[in-house]
């Protein structure tokens, strides 16, 4: 009479050893992806030094403002160069002109305007360089932005704050004294063409 031929039994180490061919082929996998995502974006060192030339200055806030927009929304697909006019008594109205630049991508030529809430009274004229994230169609850009209220963030003469909608987040930051902050409380209207109503 024969006798069972007994089954092997799995070693311990076999079982680590599947775990850690999975894990490599899902590295593989991703890399390719990441390595799509983060050519399609600027990474912190590119925009400091891109702010840095903009504002024609170097200061420990501006980079530290920077850092903080990284640190919560992450890698801008674009950035907006711009300038902006402001009056204000108390309240009082934004407007500005620019260039949006994504990576990899076309340039083009936004206005902005809407209602600000200010620190200074009188006439308020600044450089605005606006961190661009989410924006996958670049006609996107034009529509209302409100503001997110609560994160005006103000740091050694820079301040920056958020303005969103839907997944598309903005980040301008101004420099300088006199700066106000511009939508924290509002909204900031982005079109193709110059116009004077705010609304």
């Amino acid at each position: 009479m024969s006798r069972p031929v007994p089954l092997p039994r799995h070693h311990p180490i076999s079982r680590a050893w599947l775990f850690a061919l999975l894990a490599v082929f899902w590295l593989l996998q991703a890399a390719p992806a990441r390595a799509a995502a983060e050519g399609d974006t600027y990474d912190q060192d590119s925009i400091v030094k891109e702010a840095e030339r903009f504002f024609g200055e170097t200061t420990e806030g501006l980079a530290k403002v920077i850092e903080k927009a990284f640190k919560e929304q992450g890698r801008p697909v674009g950035y907006i160069k711009g300038d902006e006019i402001s009056a204000a008594v108390t309240v009082g109205l934004s407007y500005g002109k620019g260039d949006l630049q994504l990576k990899n991508g076309p340039s083009t030529r936004v206005f902005w305007q809407g209602p600000s809430v200010g620190f200074d009274l009188g006439l308020n004229a600044s450089k605005v360089f606006v961190l661009v994230y989410k924006l996958q169609d670049i006609n996107a850009i034009y529509q209302r932005f409100p503001g997110v209220d609560g994160s005006l963030y103000w740091v050694a003469g820079v301040g920056m704050n958020y303005q969103q909608r839907d997944q598309i987040v903005l980040a301008p930051i101004r420099l300088g004294v006199g700066w106000r902050a511009g939508a924290s409380v509002g909204y900031m209207h982005y079109t193709r063409e110059r116009t004077y109503n705010p609304f």
